[in-house]
């Protein structure tokens, strides 16, 4: 539960929220226990055909009849006791003691009923059936009243329930997004979207459960308890000696009263999708520096999201009224009906006493009514633990990513990136994602600044994996990579990614227009500037003549209504915008048609001049691009040289030319 505690403090910083919700519960719970309350004079004055004057005036006369009688009982046993036997003074004691106490509740009943005389006549109608309307009334108004009040309980709770997952989600994105790439590894993305989404509805239902249901139940229940103790405390005693029984007859009874249900959230397709994008595209985002980007377009995804779910709970708020007010009726024509009963008049119960006056018809009808009133709330409390536990553990889930922290972080004192020399070095360089698998093995390589270099190699000889240590995806875990004298490890991550462009074999394009796609490189480029850099990856003309809307296109999940060609070109535009010092390409042309590659191909010998360009290919044409090619295999540095050169002297290579490169030629 410590985790959902953490959940719970975020809910506890809404402090008028959480107290206003509070005061609304502590209302609807008065209420409900007023409304039963209206019992009493339905049965003990309407029904009897008597008019409120009259009842008050016969219970003053009654009463004082009655005090008058327990005198002359009391006086008579006094006289007979003095010539009685010590045993039959003893019974008469006792006696007398009973009688005391008649006398003394006769006396606090008669003085009650001489305090509200006057009100009753000046304010109360001297009729029977207006008597009636009054009272029916009340209790239609005080229920009205009450769901109001409701209704501003759930609204409330549900208010504080959603901002609370609604910061807690933001603030679990915007952590997530800043964990190293390894994080993200196979059905990590589907993982981290259930955790952000039905465990946060799992968590948002238990933080709603306690904040609500937790605490308007037990009021309801408290006055209900009072209300029944108030009538007779010993008979409510009596009364749970038989609990399991009357906790059946209850749950029998309450079954004609529709528990309100909640409407079911509206379908999480566009923040699934918005998760799915970034998560799936997290190298695009990371090479990109668009963190903040993401963060925002969350936002406001999240915003709607939260927006929707307020409009769900507004009607499910509107359930519990609803189905209240209609047993409420069905409660008073039930009581117009059956109103019929009449009690013994009676204080003592197999010799116990139960009350210092006998109990009226009403009185005992409104006791019952209180007991009754108390299941409705015990039913709902019912399934709060089991709720709450499954909050819990969905709170654990969620807390396990926010709590996690990235190794790939800025260090404490950062240097900046140099601005003339950018030679990259990468010097005794190894790397595994598990240490019984290496990738890179002790890795040299010199790449001079505005030089193009090609990296060549069988698959999975570790060539994505080395070009991915330059913007810092990853650490080496020996050696180091520079950047004109400067270990990566000592630069700002955003300053050192601002610098690269990567264009990379899986292209994504967000489910967005092709202006912003472009943008993307740098997202304070103009409409100008967007179409310069499309018009250098040769992309321009196709966006205006094949494309419906021009730059204005959305391009579907994924960039799927545009072809392989089409979207690498996109994303080259979007690499030419950021205007990087540092390019790298993997396998940038290997899933496209011949035209495309040619027209990329003759964009990139004018791109990558006077930047350093690392290519990861298998295309003799892009090759043609380098002024070295690396050759590698099994995470080693076989050759570097040209292609004459390797040609005549490295064995990988001929193979691979003979094979792969030749045949893509």
């Amino acid at each position: 539960m410590k985790n959902f505690w953490r959940a719970v403090r975020i809910a506890l910083s809404h402090r008028w929220a959480l107290a206003a919700a509070i005061v609304s519960s502590f209302i609807v719970a008065l209420l409900w226990g007023a409304n039963i309350g209206t019992i009493y004079p339905f049965i003990d004055i309407v029904f009897q055909g008597d008019s409120i004057h009259e009842w008050v005036a016969v219970k003053i006369e009654t009463s004082e009849a009655e005090r008058a009688t327990i005198e002359q009982e009391i006086a008579e046993m006094e006289a007979a006791a003095v010539d009685a036997t010590p045993h039959e003074r003893s019974v008469l004691a006792r006696r007398v003691s009973v009688q005391q106490g008649r006398l003394d509740a006769e006396a606090k009943a008669l003085a009650a009923y001489r305090r509200l005389e006057p009100y009753i006549v000046r304010y109360l109608p001297d009729s029977p059936f207006q008597l009636l309307l009054l009272v029916v009334g009340f209790l239609l108004v005080a229920t009205i009243i009450k769901d109001a009040f409701l209704m501003a309980n759930i609204q409330l709770v549900g208010r504080i329930a959603h901002l609370t997952t609604f910061q807690l989600r933001k603030e679990c994105y915007r952590r997530t997004l800043q964990l190293d790439m390894a994080f993200f590894g196979k059905d990590r993305s589907t993982e981290l979207m259930s955790r952000l989404t039905s465990d946060m509805a799992t968590l948002t239902a238990g933080v709603s459960t306690l904040v609500g249901r937790t605490v308007r139940e037990p009021l309801k229940m408290l006055v209900c308890i009072c209300g029944a103790a108030y009538i007779s405390w010993r008979l409510l005693l009596v009364s749970l000696l038989v609990a399991p029984l009357a906790i059946f007859l209850m749950t029998r009874l309450a079954r004609s009263i529709k528990r309100a249900n909640r409407r079911a959230m509206e379908e999480m397709a566009q923040l699934y999708n918005r998760l799915g994008e970034t998560f799936s595209g997290i190298q695009l985002v990371k090479s990109y520096t668009m963190e903040r980007h993401e963060r925002k377009r969350f936002h406001q995804t999240a915003k709607e999201y939260y927006r929707r779910v307020m409009r769900i709970n507004f009607y499910g708020s509107l359930t519990a009224p609803n189905n209240e007010l209609m047993g409420i009726g069905v409660i008073c024509l039930a009581l117009l009906a059956g109103c019929y009963l009449v009690l013994n008049d009676q204080t003592h119960l197999l010799g116990i006493k139960m009350t210092d006056r006998p109990l009226t018809f009403g009185a005992l009808m409104a006791f019952y009514a209180f007991l009754i009133g108390v299941s409705d709330p015990a039913r709902k409390l019912s399934g709060v633990m089991s709720m709450l536990q499954g909050a819990a553990a969905a709170a654990d889930r969620i807390y396990a990513v926010h709590d996690r922290e990235p190794t790939i972080v800025d260090p404490p004192k950062p240097r900046p990136v140099p601005s003339q020399n950018r030679e990259l070095v990468l010097d005794g360089v190894s790397f595994h994602y598990t240490p019984e698998r290496p990738v890179l093995v002790d890795v040299d390589l010199t790449i001079g600044s505005g030089e193009t270099i090609a990296i060549v190699g069988p698959n999975g000889c570790g060539k994505t994996t080395l070009a991915s240590l330059i913007p810092r995806f990853y650490d080496p875990v020996a050696g180091s990579v520079r950047v004109g004298g400067c270990d990566l490890r000592d630069l700002r991550l955003r300053d050192l990614r601002n610098q690269i462009g990567m264009v990379t074999q899986q292209t994504l394009l967000f489910d967005d227009t092709v202006a912003n796609n472009i943008r993307y490189g740098n997202p304070a480029a103009s409409d100008a500037e967007v179409i310069e850099a499309a018009k250098k990856a040769h992309a321009h003309r196709f966006i205006l003549e094949q494309l419906s809307d021009g730059y204005q296109t959305e391009v579907g999940e994924r960039g799927n209504r545009l072809s392989g060609g089409q979207r690498q070109r996109i994303a080259l535009a979007r690499a030419i915008l950021r205007d990087p010092s540092i390019l790298i390409l993997d396998e940038a042309t290997s899933q496209i048609d011949y035209e495309s590659e040619q027209l990329i191909h003759k964009a990139l010998e004018e791109f990558v001049r006077g930047r350093t360009t690392i290519l990861i290919t298998h295309r003799v044409h892009t090759l043609a691009l380098a002024r070295r090619i690396l050759v590698m295999d099994e995470g080693r540095i076989l050759d570097l040289g040209t292609h004459g050169e390797l040609m005549g002297r490295c064995a990988v290579y001929q193979r691979l030319y003979q094979t792969s490169l030749r045949e893509s030629a």
